[in-house]
């Protein structure tokens, strides 16, 4: 939405809740000049939405007597929906995030019967989310620009600084934005490195629209790539286990990101890249089915350390 849209709803909302404002108190709390409320009070008008304009000292403007807008409708189901999505919102490391979900709850309040504003109110006062590391912050302005070049098919220029401090600047068409392990992150294909690669938002420096334009592709899983593209980056030791068990047993088993699971005649093959083949070699004996080392061997040893260790504490 633009700002002179939201603005214009902004308006709306001071005009509801206060009854009758003048142009200069409009124009103070919207930070625009009263030129501008005028064309705004010409807007809500051209929307059907009937504003008196009374002169003077005294005057301002006003809805007319008796109008409101249709209320929003929620269910139950639909109300604690929404309560929960507020309260994960806040941990998705977007800026200003709190005074905006404030406004929403308030927005909601308003227009929700008594009995469904007590239940938005007791999940916001008594339930906690946790979504186990605080969010890294992000402009809000920067996730909404990409989110529409994506969507529009409008290839962006982007200033970046990658993990290692270094700048660079680089095309880009966005397939897709994804959220994980705190951070959000645009995927899609660089034209700089001729592939697809993914961003972190807070990295992103500078933002700028091209003329030319993309195919976006259909059905882009971006949380997907996120996910096999951290857990195929290369790393000190590539290990390759058959977990005897279903393709779905072995997922539930592990984090998103261990690893890629191949399905096989007798199990399921498991490809992961790991610094420390000691903690891998812990994961493995925990689990709750069989399993076969094919690579490498120093995982074997790994494993026979550990089980040597647990046998020490009987």
């Amino acid at each position: 939405m633009t700002k002179p849209a939201a603005r214009v709803l902004a308006m709306l909302e001071l005009l509801q809740a206060h009854g009758q404002l003048s142009g200069a108190e409009l124009a103070a709390r919207l930070e625009v000049d009263e030129r501008t409320v005028r064309r705004y009070i010409a807007t809500l008008e051209e929307m059907g939405i009937p504003v008196t304009a009374e002169r003077g000292r005294a005057g301002g403007y006003a809805l007319v007597a008796g109008f409101k807008l249709p209320p929003m409708m929620f269910s139950e189901d639909e109300a604690l929906a929404l309560s929960v999505g507020l309260l994960a919102a806040r941990s998705l490391g977007l800026e200003r995030a709190a005074p905006a979900i404030a406004g929403v709850q308030a927005k909601l309040e308003r227009s929700m019967p008594a009995n469904l504003r007590q239940r938005v109110r007791a999940i916001d006062e008594t339930v906690q989310l946790d979504l186990r590391r605080a969010g890294t912050a992000t402009g809000h302005a920067v996730l909404a620009a990409l989110s529409v070049a994506a969507r529009a098919g409008r290839r962006l220029r982007l200033g970046y600084v990658d993990a290692a401090g270094k700048p660079s600047e680089r095309e880009v068409d966005i397939h897709g934005l994804a959220f994980h392990d705190g951070c959000w992150y645009a995927v899609g294909w660089c034209h700089l490195r001729a592939g697809v690669r993914s961003f972190r938002l807070d990295r992103i420096g500078s933002l700028a629209a091209c003329e030319e334009g993309f195919t976006r592709p259909a059905n882009f899983d971006a949380l997907g790539y996120l996910l096999r593209s951290v857990a195929t980056l290369p790393r000190a030791w590539t290990v390759e286990v058959l977990l005897k068990t279903t393709l779905a047993r072995a997922q539930a088993q592990f984090f998103d990101t261990i690893g890629v699971f191949e399905q096989a005649e007798d199990g399921v093959v498991m490809h992961n890249q790991s610094d420390d083949i000691a903690w891998f070699a812990r994961q493995l004996a925990s689990l709750p089915f069989g399993f076969e080392i094919r690579r490498p061997p120093e995982l074997r040893d790994a494993v026979r350390e550990c089980a040597e260790e647990l046998l020490r504490q009987l």
